[in-house]
């Protein structure tokens, strides 16, 4: 029931009580006309001080829901600031985990890199004809540098190549495999003095290596190329006999089967 109602209820109640108690008085004969004035005064009294109290409660009633609503008002306030700050945490969470992930991606990144720089630098095992040995990264790259020009027929450069390499590189394990390419690229340049001796330079470092028989064969070729056909043929027979087995053995039977 709202307040004005609830008040107008009130006052039909005190007026009706009021009409029962001065018409039972009046019939009872105890009260004069003074008496009944007094009363109604005193009723009207009563009833401004139940509206005024009724007014008040009004008022304070209006003052709490006011209140109230002001209180809801500070208190959607409230949630909506905190609903703002759960989502500023929320993406400042999200940018921290990027953040950590791109860092961890950069970590693995440069680790990697580090690795491979310093693989750069470290000695390698490797195997060329079938002797395996450790080599430095520069000291592969001198070698297959001089590889590559010979492999494309530039044979002066190669050669050049081959005794730099050689010269500083004493007891790399690329040695015998050197020695053997000098002498062919030497050979290809019809310098064939200076590629007999690389040919025995590598038998005689490195006698159990599996490209000596071909050196040997080719000790041969120089000296038929430089007209010694008596000491060719006594190479080929010394290749054939200290090499039975071997593909250039082989091949000095054939050209020893030429031999006038």
């Amino acid at each position: 029931m709202s307040g004005p109602l609830r008040l107008r209820c009130f006052r039909q109640a005190l007026v009706v009580a009021a009409l029962s108690s001065y018409v039972a008085s009046a019939s009872a004969g105890l009260f004069d006309d003074e008496e009944a004035r007094r009363a109604i005064l005193d009723l009207r009294q009563r009833v401004q001080a139940t509206e005024q109290k009724l007014v008040e409660e009004k008022r304070r009633s209006t003052e709490d829901m006011a209140q109230l609503r002001s209180s809801n008002v500070e208190l959607q306030s409230q949630l909506d600031g905190l609903r703002g700050e759960v989502a500023k945490l929320r993406g400042q969470n999200e940018q921290i985990a990027r953040d950590l992930a791109d860092m961890q991606r950069l970590q693995k990144e440069t680790a990697q890199n580090v690795d491979e720089r310093l693989r750069r630098f470290e000695p390698a095992r490797m195997s060329l004809d079938g002797r395996e040995f450790s080599v430095e990264p520069d000291e592969k790259r001198e070698y297959e540098a001089a590889m590559a020009l010979f492999r494309k027929g530039e044979f002066a450069a190669a050669q050049t190549t081959f005794v730099s390499f050689l010269n500083r590189r004493a007891n790399s394990g690329f040695r015998p495999s050197a020695l053997f390419w000098l002498g062919n690229a030497q050979y290809a340049i019809k310098n064939y003095k200076d590629a007999m001796a690389s040919f025995r330079t590598l038998t005689a470092q490195a006698p159990d290596h599996v490209r000596v028989p071909e050196a040997v064969l080719a000790i041969a070729n120089c000296q038929l190329e430089m007209k010694d056909a008596k000491a060719a043929r006594k190479t080929l027979e010394d290749l054939i006999a200290m090499y039975p087995k071997s593909e250039a053995a082989q091949a000095a039977k054939d050209r020893l089967a030429r031999f006038p």
